[in-house]
């Protein structure tokens, strides 16, 4: 009983200086305050597809993302502290038709890195430069049937994403910024095939705003064949005033080689009305070798139901010329004429619903 006094001093001081480093701490901990957000886009379309083709046949399908590719993700933040922040998105695609995932899990992006008044630096999976550009000037906003992402994907084509890439967006002064892209090709020593370069891919982009002006231009250049570099452009404007928009965009891929280039322009407008939403544009293809060309023509209309679901309804067709096999892409599905039936003409509508979370 003689030792309490000085037992609860030991127990007092003890709380006490607990006290004092749970203050100490407060802004620590408040600055490695992080926040997680799940997303997604649940769209689903009938529609009626027509490649032209000789002896073919009109086909009805139940198609997911004709206007927004079906999709989940995590993304989130996490502050360090002295206007730093830690960053990352996961995002994974899917057909909400059959529920099959796409091939790669998280293949539409997937990146994490920092943010500062510097900018931000992503590593991983991520949008190309002169994607950033496509989807800022394409009239149908890279949905519907007769958008600018005919424009991406296969060789002979523009580079949408970039795997095993570093990524430098700047902030905005003055309404300018810059986005600079680094894709490693990891390719094996020696090459396979022998005239295989080393599949790195550089790209830069410059973007300007100032109210409702926007202006876009971009580049890429991938080392694909060790006899020269394939050479990727874009640029892109957009103007709103009130409640119209307009958008148009030029894309063009130059692999290496003679008459390989491939070039697209877009333009159109978009008029909104209250919860109703319409869109046209008009569409060019061509394709140097074979002097190929496909002139398309879209028509789509929305009307919002909430702020996250809306009803949708499209319509395109695209004119090829007698060496022209080009076709129509929506944000997930295309109607393309085989190979084969060069000269046919595509067509597709589409009726739909989309939802976010």
């Amino acid at each position: 009983m003689v030792n309490r006094p000085h037992f609860n001093l030991e127990i007092h001081m003890q709380f006490k200086r607990l006290a004092i480093a749970a203050l100490a701490a407060a802004p620590l901990l408040a600055s490695a305050q992080s926040n997680v957000t799940i997303y997604g886009v649940l769209d689903a379309a009938l529609a009626k597809e027509d490649t032209g083709a000789p002896n073919g046949k009109r086909t009805l399908q139940l198609n997911s993302g004709n206007q927004s590719s079906s999709r989940f993700g995590f993304r989130g933040s996490e502050d360090l502290g002295g206007g730093m922040k830690a960053i990352f998105n996961l995002e994974a695609g899917y057909a909400l038709d059959t529920g099959v995932g796409d091939a790669a899990l998280f293949g539409r992006r997937s990146v994490v890195g920092l943010e500062s008044e510097f900018g931000t630096i992503t590593i991983g999976r991520e949008y190309s430069p002169i994607a950033a550009i496509a989807a800022a000037s394409d009239p149908l906003g890279q949905g519907f049937y007769g958008s600018n992402l005919s424009a991406f994907g296969s060789t002979g084509r523009v580079t949408r994403r970039l795997s095993n890439s570093v990524n430098y967006k700047s902030n905005t002064y003055s309404g300018f910024s810059v986005l600079a892209a680094y894709s490693a090709g990891e390719q094996t020593s020696p090459a396979v095939p022998v005239t295989a370069d080393s599949l790195n891919l550089r790209g830069i982009a410059g973007q300007y705003t100032n109210g409702g002006l926007y202006l876009g231009l971009g580049y890429h250049e991938y080392n694909r064949l060790q006899a020269g570099k394939d050479k990727e452009t874009a640029f892109g404007a957009a103007y709103k005033f009130g409640d119209f928009e307009v958008k148009g965009g030029y894309l063009s891929a130059d692999p290496t080689g003679p008459n390989n280039k491939f070039e697209q322009f877009n333009i159109g407008g978009i008029y909104t009305m209250a919860a109703n939403k319409f869109f046209l544009t008009y569409q060019q293809n061509k394709l140097e070798a074979g002097g190929a060309k496909g002139n398309a023509l879209a028509l789509a209309y929305s009307y919002n139901l909430s702020k996250r679901t809306n009803l949708y309804a499209s319509y395109a067709k695209l004119d090829n010329n007698a060496a022209g096999a080009f076709g129509l892409n929506s944000s997930s599905t295309n109607v393309t004429p085989p190979a084969t039936a060069p000269g046919s003409d595509p067509s597709a509508l589409s009726l739909g619903i989309r939802h976010s979370f």
